[in-house]
Formats: C-alpha cells, sequence, structure tokens
C-alpha cells in the first residue's frame, strides 16, 4: 500500500517521493488556469475560493465516465453496469448455494453486496442530482433494477439456506472472527425482514410490494423537491424580486425561511406547500403499501419492522420517549414562542400573529440582537477556502489526514464547479476519494447530505476498495473577488457533512455490507455531531477564520456570543423535531388509519408543536417525510440520539462549571479513539 508522509504544502519539510508521484499522476493539488484570491491560501484553500475553470477538451484523449467508471461516458451506460452487475450477480449466487459453509460463503455474500451497491448507490445520487435529465432518467431506472434484483435476492430460499447452514454450524461459527460473524448475521437479518419463512406465493408477494415502495418512496421524494407556481397577478409586485420568474408565473422552490419580508416567508410557506392530490394519494398508497409489507412478513406495524435490531427496539419505546421529552420541554417552548412573538410585535405591529412560517425567522433575529451575531458579520470570517483549510488543519492534527484536491478527467464530474479530494493518511497513504457539489444550480435539491457512492472493502487479491463519497451542499458561488462567504449555520453544516465523509473513509472494514456509514443508525450520526462542536470551538476556528480581505483574525468574543446564542429558542427547535419524529410514528404506526393524514397532520401538529395548523399546507409532511424510505430509521428517533449526547451538549452549551473548560479536550481524545477505532488494522 502506498505510505504517505506529512502534508506538503501545509507542513514543514518536503513530500516524499511516493507522495509526489501521487500528485504528479493526479493532477496535484492545483487548479490548472485558476486565479487566486489571496496568495496566502493553501491549495485546498484556493481551490474552493476560486472559481472552477471549464476543463479543456482533450480531443485525443479519452473520455472517462461519471466517477471514473467508464460505462458512465453517456447515460445509455446505466444500462451497460447494470447488466454487468447483474451478470455478475446471477455467477456469485451459484457459487455461494454450490460451496460448503465457511468464512468464503460470507465473503461471496459480500460481493454480491458490493456488485449491486456499486450500481444502485450511484445511480441514486445521480437521479436526484446530476443536471442531465438523461441522465436522471436512466440512473433512476437504474435503481429501480437493481432494487428488485436485492428484494429477489432477499427472498431467495437456495441462497438463505446456504448461509443458515453456516450460522447452524456452531463449531464452524466459533471459529470465524468477529466481523466475519456479525456481517452473516446481519445478511440472515435482511432475509428474516424480508419474508424468506414465507411461501413461495407470499414471498413473491413481499417482492411485489418491495419494489412498488421503492417506486412510490422515489416518486415521493422527487416531487417534494418540485417547485410550486402562482400567477404574478396574485402577489404585490414590489415582492416578486424574490422568487424566480417563468412567464406569468412565480416559482416557489423553498420556504424562504430567513427572508425578512413577513409577507414573502407566508407566500413561501402557503405556495410552496400547497397540497397536490397526487402527492397526498402517493403518500397514502406508501403508507399503505408499507403497513401491508410489515403485516406480511409478521409485524404488526411498519414501525415494529423498521425499529428491530435498534436501541430503541419499539415504538412503544419511542413514543413513550417523546412523550415524555415533549412534557419535560413544554414550559420552555412556551416561553421560546412568547419571546418570538414578542418579537414579531416589536418589528411588524401590523402583522402580530405568530405563525409556523415565523418561528425558523424570529429565533434567529432575537439570537442576532441578544448576541449581535447577525450573519453578515461573520461571513467575511468564513470563506469557503478557510473554512476547507480549516478542517485540513483539523483532519491532520487529530487524525493524521490530510486533503488534496486532485485534477478530473475528462467527463468524470457532473457539473464543472465540483472539487475532488484525494484523502491521504501520513502512515496508511490513500483512503478514498471525496467529491465536493458545494455550490447553488438549477434543478439542485435544496437539502445538504453525504452519500457513498462506492463502499470500501479487503478485495480478493489483497487490495482495498477504496470508498468514495459525495457531500452535496447548497452555499454561494464566488461572485467578481468575493470568494463563496458562509454563515455560522452553513459552517456547522459543513462540518457536519465533512463528518460522515471521514465517518467513510476512516470506517475501513473487511466487507463493504458494513463499511462506513452502513454502520447501525444508532451510531450513523454521531461523527459527524461531534464534528459540529470543532466548527464552535474557538480553539480550532482560531486556526482558520481569517477575513478574506484583512486576513485579521475572527475575534474570540464573537465566536463565544455564537455559542451562548445557540441556547435561545432551542426548546422551541427542539419541539419542533418532536413534533417531526411523533408524526412519522403515527404514519407508520397501527392501520388502517382512522383519520386522513392531513386531520393527522393537525392534529399531532396542534399536540407536539404548539403553532397553529395552517390550512391547504397538507405537504407540511415534505419538511419530515421527504426523505423516506432511505433515511427514515434516523427520522424515527433522532430525539433518543440526542438523549445520547444530550449532557455534553448542555454541557458544552451552558457553561456547567467544571465541564465546559475540558470538553473539547474529552472530545479531542474521543475522536483519537474513534479513529483507532474505525482504522482496523486488519486492512
Amino acid at each position: 500500500m502506498l505510505r504517505a508522509g506529512r502534508l506538503w504544502g501545509l507542513s514543514p519539510g518536503v513530500a516524499p517521493a511516493t507522495l509526489r508521484l501521487l500528485r504528479e499522476k493526479r493532477g496535484g493539488a492545483s487548479l490548472r488556469g485558476a486565479r487566486r484570491v489571496s496568495t496566502s491560501w493553501s491549495p485546498v484553500g484556493a481551490a474552493f475560493n476560486v472559481k472552477a475553470q471549464p476543463q479543456r477538451l482533450e480531443l485525443f484523449g479519452e473520455r472517462r465516465g461519471l466517477f471514473g467508471v467508464p460505462e458512465l461516458s453517456s447515460p445509455e451506460g446505466f444500462h451497460v453496469a447494470q447488466e454487468k452487475a447483474l451478470r455478475q450477480t446471477e455467477s456469485l449466487v451459484e457459487r455461494a448455494c454450490a460451496i460448503p459453509p465457511g468464512p468464503q460463503t460470507v465473503c461471496i455474500f459480500d460481493q454480491l453486496s458490493d456488485a449491486l451497491c456499486k450500481v444502485a448507490d450511484l445511480a441514486d445520487f445521480v437521479k436526484i442530482a446530476h443536471p442531465d435529465p438523461a441522465y436522471r432518467e436512466a440512473a433512476e431506472e437504474a435503481c429501480r433494477n437493481i432494487g428488485t434484483m436485492v428484494e429477489k435476492l432477499n427472498t431467495n430460499v437456495d441462497l438463505y439456506q446456504s448461509l443458515q447452514k453456516l450460522l447452524a454450524d456452531e463449531k464452524l461459527m466459533a471459529s470465524l472472527d468477529p466481523e466475519t460473524r456479525k456481517v452473516a448475521e446481519l445478511f440472515m437479518f435482511d432475509f428474516e425482514i424480508s419474508g424468506i419463512h414465507l411461501d413461495e406465493e407470499k414471498r413473491q408477494k413481499a417482492v411485489d410490494l418491495n419494489v412498488k415502495i421503492l417506486d412510490l418512496s422515489s416518486t415521493f421524494i422527487m416531487r417534494s423537491h418540485f417547485p410550486n407556481k402562482i400567477d404574478k397577478h396574485l402577489l404585490p409586485g414590489y415582492i416578486h424580486y424574490n422568487f424566480e420568474c417563468e412567464g406569468e408565473h412565480l416559482l416557489v422552490n423553498n420556504l424562504y425561511a430567513e427572508s425578512s419580508d413577513d409577507l414573502v416567508r407566508e407566500v413561501a410557506y402557503k405556495v410552496f406547500l400547497y397540497p397536490s392530490l397526487d402527492q397526498l394519494n402517493c403518500l397514502d398508497e406508501l403508507l399503505s403499501s408499507r403497513d401491508l409489507l410489515a403485516k406480511l412478513v409478521g409485524y404488526s406495524t411498519y414501525a415494529h419492522r423498521a425499529l428491530q435490531g435498534t436501541i430503541a427496539k419499539s415504538p412503544e419505546v419511542v413514543t413513550q420517549f417523546l412523550e415524555k421529552l415533549s412534557e419535560k420541554l413544554s414550559e420552555r417552548t412556551m416561553k421560546d414562542f412568547e419571546m418570538m412573538k414578542e418579537m414579531k410585535m416589536k418589528i411588524n405591529p401590523q402583522n402580530a400573529t405568530f405563525m409556523p412560517w415565523d418561528h425558523p425567522y424570529y429565533s434567529g433575529v432575537i439570537r442576532a440582537e441578544r448576541y449581535n451575531i447577525e450573519p453578515s458579520l461573520y461571513c467575511p470570517f468564513f470563506s469557503l477556502g478557510a473554512c476547507m483549510e480549516g478542517l485540513n488543519l483539523l483532519f491532520h492534527q487529530l487524525l493524521g489526514i490530510s486533503l488534496y484536491v486532485e485534477q478530473p478527467e475528462e467527463g468524470e464530474l457532473w457539473c464543472e464547479d465540483v472539487r475532488k479530494l484525494a484523502v491521504v493518511h501520513e502512515t496508511e497513504g490513500l483512503l478514498g476519494y471525496i467529491y465536493c457539489d458545494f455550490f447553488q444550480r438549477a434543478d439542485k435539491p435544496h437539502q445538504d447530505c453525504h452519500f457513498t457512492i462506492r463502499g470500501g472493502r479487503l478485495k480478493e487479491n489483497g487490495e482495498y476498495q477504496l470508498p468514495i463519497v459525495v457531500l452535496m451542499l447548497n452555499l454561494p458561488h464566488s461572485t467578481n473577488n468575493v470568494p463563496p462567504l458562509l454563515t455560522p449555520g452553513m459552517l456547522e453544516n459543513l462540518f457536519h457533512e465533512m463528518g460522515h465523509a471521514m465517518h467513510s473513509m476512516l470506517g475501513r472494514t473487511r466487507y463493504q455490507h458494513v463499511t462506513g456509514t452502513r454502520c447501525s443508525t444508532d451510531f450513523a450520526e454521531v461523527p459527524s455531531i461531534l464534528m459540529e462542536f470543532f466548527a464552535s470551538d474557538y480553539r480550532v476556528v482560531n486556526q482558520f477564520a481569517k477575513h478574506y480581505q484583512t486576513g485579521q483574525p475572527l475575534p474570540k468574543n464573537m465566536v463565544s456570543r455564537l455559542c451562548e446564542s445557540k441556547k435561545v429558542c432551542a426548546a422551541a427547535d427542539m419541539q419542533l423535531q418532536v413534533f417531526y419524529a411523533a408524526l412519522d410514528q403515527i404514519y407508520h404506526g397501527k392501520h388502517p388509519l382512522k383519520r386522513s393524514t392531513t386531520d393527522i397532520l393537525k392534529e399531532t401538529q396542534e399536540k407536539f408543536y404548539g403553532l397553529p395548523y395552517v390550512p391547504n399546507t397538507e405537504d407540511n409532511t415534505q419538511e419530515n417525510l421527504k426523505a423516506l424510505g432511505r433515511l427514515e430509521p434516523f427520522l424515527k428517533w433522532r430525539p433518543l440520539e440526542e438523549r445520547i449526547i444530550g449532557k455534553r451538549k448542555t454541557a458544552y452549551h451552558k457553561g456547567v462549571p467544571g465541564e465546559t473548560a475540558g470538553l473539547a479536550t474529552e472530545i479531542q481524545s474521543s475522536c483519537r479513539v474513534w479513529c483507532q477505532v474505525l482504522l482496523l488494522p486488519h486492512v
């Protein structure tokens, strides 16, 4: 394996020959033809603080496909990649069923999983993020076909029996290493919740239901990102400029939660969430299909099936926790809402009624006024390049990891402003790649998230398959000589998502089925939440937060005020999450539902949130259900995760004597342990 030394260009000394070769071969850590905002930026900082130049067209060079996959140089390549994966799957199934039980059985199962995931995971990203509709459609079709094959395999009796023979042999199981044993049990769990115990007719019904759910989930998620239109003449002319114009209509593509104009927020809320009959019917059918599947495979509700094997164990535990948490929050939440109402009355006495679209904005106004943390005061210190330098320094100091910007091959990217980072460990060498899709563009989903494109695993030839991930944000572009400037919230999100990326890089397991963020849902958010603490610790922020024009460091008192401000309206913010989680539990609870999803939404909002339900905003369910099918286990019990880390967070934000001072050190120590645990020795 390639070995690398300390950061070249960021640390003293000269790069080792092996690392120089890596840089020369892969295009180095600079952007060809890119202009620099400041000569003080490191290569990583400069790459993100300047606008990427269009790649030169290599007339005689070989065109690579997306992510370097040769087949994906055109949309039609998804069909080629899909068929290749399906042929490989057929061969592996035959091998798994033919060999005697042993550790090789688990290896073949993992190869099966890897062959399918390498197409499905990549397609799952492309279908929502690629700007070309032809690529999105081809990826959608590949997702469906691979998903169908996965469900068929999960009900394949011969394949199941090959694994069952291994698990039934106590002596053989005892001889396996803990990781192999655990992965075997996880594969068996997938069989069991998919209905392997059913007769052939019911197994086929389970497959059909799973495929239907896959289609409905995809449709629901895609529609939740669609903008809604409204005739121009229905709105006052002075607010038209806030929205994109399309002929005689204005397009509303998000909630405009940070707009200072009450009317703009109200219009956005009512228009963007205006009910779509198709979407409501899709939701009803999705929930009904999930309930049918759960009952078919032996669970009383879909919530019971989804929570099987988690810390929570059952929806009863989750519901009990949510109700207790809501009860504890209630008094503080009401005080928070009263503060926000008073602020609205002070600013806009003619329209003082406090509504759901006011919560995000006025909580921010209170924080800004009380602690003088207007985002515009902070943005000049948080240029994207400076923040990336900060992450680079943090990873180097904490984990021995360096980030290098690579020049991508032609056809490797889906948008010219995407940056590619190589992640290099000081002793383990190249760990993987992070594609940074950070900037706003038309038709790009308004959400920050991490996608696994390819999981890491130990291959049959002894080499390690390097992980590939994408981080998707919605940051502003650089303008003229001004680099992209981040608000404190954007900075925290960047650190959070980079926590997921490092989890994917460092979670180097033998089997891709459990690599990186493919761990227990209970643990998946822990590294990323740990990273959020560093984004507000002055000892970290002071190393990179410099004014993009003057180089002046961010004053310590500004960081302190920012930390203090997070206590303001925290109860109301958490109450909103409790409402989302409670609604999710009810929707996936006992069926048939006693009332319509809209009536349930209204009732649950009144019980768990406290602000009035707004008629004709039934699609508010999008805000907490748009990730159904992919993220719903996390949504179901995120409050439990808060329970796990709550004491540490409280100590940090409230300044508990004897705890705050040593907290960052404790977290740093925890992260060192985290690195040691995840960077497994057997690779």
